[in-house]
């Protein structure tokens, strides 16, 4: 589609650009032939006055004057023409590039949620069809059954809801609703949320918290910390670590979240903020559940403030995420 649609374009840049080149060939052939006609009724005229008495001058050099003019604007307009043509195909192409490239996303947007929905949906009809065919199903097997439904359901809503939030982040255009918060204050209140995690895999979280006041999105900068937090639990051994670091430097609030987990792969770094993203090696071998957007969410929730997130892992040492935030004084 996009290809045939930049073939499209490139003729349409021609097009234009031919219509201009040969309307200003047009205008300047005009405008020199007048001058050549000025000129050859001047000559005759001065002919006639001064009674030239011997042969008359030849004065088809104003008419080849008259057919190299058309045949330089020509050269001139064919080579415009040409160059039309290569510059429009290659402006027609980054014209295009992020056309394709969004298009190219929300393709694959749609194919992993669905892929996404379809294994929970999958789970819960299987199980559904196998208890209903089992004519000695009985009271403990149906709370059973209820019970797996009721995990299944519970991650179906979980995924929609971050498919909310995350859509909501992306479309809004309006800037985020700031308010004085300190540091310590937000860790506090992201350590409280994932507290039972960490207990039930026995982590311990401790934190190295400066003061540091900024204006941002209290419940944005909560759930951002939530997050990560929760992305380092579910990735780390038991009865490991799990540091939260936030200091000032160079104008910028900075939080560190570092885990000593499986860690993530090189390969795999460059696209962990990306939707549905779940690297297909080290990560995937923990027991870890999830759909891959709680990072994209976080990636989100940064930019909105203006700031950066970036990564850095060893596999089978663990991961560092840091986030900067702009301080404002």
């Amino acid at each position: 589609m996009f290809k045939s649609t930049r073939i499209k374009l490139t003729l349409w840049y021609m097009l234009i650009s031919c219509l201009v080149s040969v309307l200003f060939s047009y205008v300047i052939y005009v405008g020199v032939n007048r001058e050549l006609v000025r000129f050859e009724r001047l000559q005759r005229v001065r002919l006639q006055e001064w009674g030239w008495l011997g042969p008359e001058p030849d004065l088809e050099i104003v008419n080849h004057a008259r057919y190299r003019l058309v045949v330089v604007l020509g050269i001139i307009t064919a080579g415009i023409s040409a160059l039309a043509g290569i510059a429009g195909y290659v402006l027609a192409g980054q014209t295009l590039a992020p056309l394709e490239d969004m298009v190219e996303r929300e393709r694959r947007f749609v194919a992993d949620a669905s892929h996404e929905l379809r294994t929970p949906l999958t789970s819960l009809k299987s199980e559904t069809e196998v208890a209903l065919r089992d004519k000695k199903l009985d009271l403990t097997d149906a709370r059973r059954l209820m019970a797996s439904n009721l995990e299944e359901i519970n991650r179906l809503q979980d995924l929609s809801d971050n498919l909310i939030k995350l859509s909501r982040l992306q479309g809004a255009t309006d800037a985020v609703p700031l308010e004085q918060i300190e540091a310590a204050m937000v860790v506090g209140e992201a350590v409280k949320k994932v507290a039972g995690i960490a207990a039930a895999k026995e982590i311990k979280i401790s934190s190295d918290i400066k003061n540091i006041k900024l204006e941002a999105d209290k419940s944005g900068l909560v759930e951002l910390l939530v997050i990560l937090l929760d992305n380092a639990i579910k990735y780390s051994l038991a009865k490991s670590e799990v540091t939260v670091r936030a200091y000032k430097t160079n104008g910028q609030g900075v939080w560190e979240v570092r885990d000593r987990g499986v860690g993530i792969a090189q390969r795999d770094l460059g696209h962990v903020f990306e939707r549905f993203y779940r690297g297909d090696k080290s990560r995937t071998k923990s027991e870890a559940h999830g759909y891959g957007l709680g990072l994209a969410i976080a990636s989100e929730i940064v930019a909105k403030h203006g700031g950066t997130i970036g990564v850095k892992s060893q596999v089978g040492r663990g991961s560092t995420f840091t986030v900067r935030l702009p301080v404002k004084h």
